[in-house]
């Protein structure tokens, strides 16, 4: 799926995080990747997460997944909306909606949240902590918007849903199949479908917040901190007041902290595995039968293509011109020479036309070897 017309970089400059902006239908030729069935289906599996809201009596009732097959024949007349997370590690054709979004970096993505509602369904008036371009793949739905939000936004009392108490509508559109409308970070919005069978794809962003990034990084540095690495005062001057804590022992105490957690390569290399975790790792991909350097170098000799697992996460950090630091799936290779050039080619996404001149290369043979047996890659076999 690709655009005909976006300009990517006037959308960064005016509106990326500032402003809503609505795109009648850009591409090249709209289909709607997933049916409604199919999107069904994924709710009632174990490892897929998924909700069902149904509306009544002016409230929001809120099911959570796995979603009995026999539920939906029982849904009866009220409006009602099924959301299903992460739609683009089990459908290829949801991935590849994320593909003309990727003028954003790949570290930055979430995943494809897919809606189906049937008319008058929604979730409510609302707003989310990220970025997220919403497309219109089936039916209709009238978009509304409203003012930013903060933490001390009032909102409804609701065990799952964040519903604001009050929303004033600004704008509104109503958006038709192929159309896409971008919400920024922490503005009110609210869609409701009209008619039936209305499918919403939604490309949300990640945006870590700093109070997500100090504990998890906290907590990594403290899984690898020794216990007797402790303070130390070997030729302490003598104190007129015992109870006073001095300041040269609050600036040794302080640069004890800021020493370790001031690391910036050990916090890189954090934050590259952090980021790179699959966000359900409960999802199996590794393959059957692991593959050898032999097999490998049997695939290169007989040109078949590599690409990468579209449920898999890939981002790289430049250590310097020939060498960097690789994350998969929340695993770090250090590389450099050939590997490290194949790592920027997957990075950049799409199938590889492999060459000889990687089968030449030891580096790139086990890197090759390494992701493919954590299935993050794969062999365009045709199988």
């Amino acid at each position: 799926m690709q655009f005909a017309h976006f300009d990517a970089g006037r959308f960064l400059a005016d509106y990326w995080q500032k402003k809503p902006l609505l795109i009648r239908n850009p591409w090249r030729s709209w289909t709607n990747p997933v049916e409604p069935d199919e999107l069904a289906g994924l709710s009632c599996e174990e490892d897929v997460e998924s909700r069902l809201i149904v509306q009544a009596r002016g409230g929001w009732k809120v099911e959570h997944g796995p979603i009995p097959e026999s539920r939906f024949g029982k849904l009866g007349r009220n409006p009602w909306t099924l959301l299903v997370q992460a739609v683009d590690i089990y459908a290829p054709g949801v991935a590849a909606l994320i593909a003309p979004f990727r003028f954003i970096p790949d570290w930055r993505i979430d995943d494809v949240m897919v809606s189906y509602a049937t008319d008058g369904g929604g979730v409510g008036p609302h707003f989310d902590q990220y970025d997220v371009f919403l497309i219109q793949g089936l039916g209709r739905r009238r978009w509304q918007v409203g003012a930013m939000c903060d933490a001390a936004t009032p909102l409804l009392p609701h065990d799952d849903l964040r519903l604001l108490a009050d929303f004033d509508v600004m704008e509104e559109w109503v958006l038709e199949p192929g159309d896409i409308l971008y919400i920024p970070p922490r503005m009110a919005h609210n869609g409701v479908a009209i008619g039936d069978d209305c499918m919403t794809y939604s490309i949300g962003f990640r945006a870590p917040s700093r109070s997500d990034l100090i504990e998890n990084w906290c907590g990594d540095l403290l899984g690898r901190l020794q216990d007797d690495d402790r303070y130390e005062d070997p030729e302490p001057a003598p104190q007129d007041n015992p109870g006073e804590i001095s300041a040269p022992a609050i600036a040794k105490l302080h640069a004890m902290v800021m020493e370790t957690m001031g690391d910036r390569a050990a916090f890189a290399r954090w934050f590259g595995q952090h980021n790179s975790a699959p966000k359900y790792p409960e999802v199996d991909f590794r393959p059957e039968q692991p593959v050898t350097g032999r097999d490998v170098r049997a695939f290169i000799a007989d040109a078949v293509p590599l690409t990468r697992n579209p449920a898999s996460r890939f981002s790289f950090i430049r250590q310097d011109a020939d060498s960097l630091l690789l994350f998969v799936d929340g695993q770090c290779f250090e590389l450099a020479g050939e590997a490290a050039a194949l790592a920027e080619r997957l990075c950049a996404g799409g199938r590889i036309e492999m060459d000889q001149a990687l089968g030449r290369s030891a580096a790139a043979m086990e890197l090759i070897v390494a992701l493919f047996n954590q299935g993050s890659v794969a062999f365009e076999t045709g199988d």
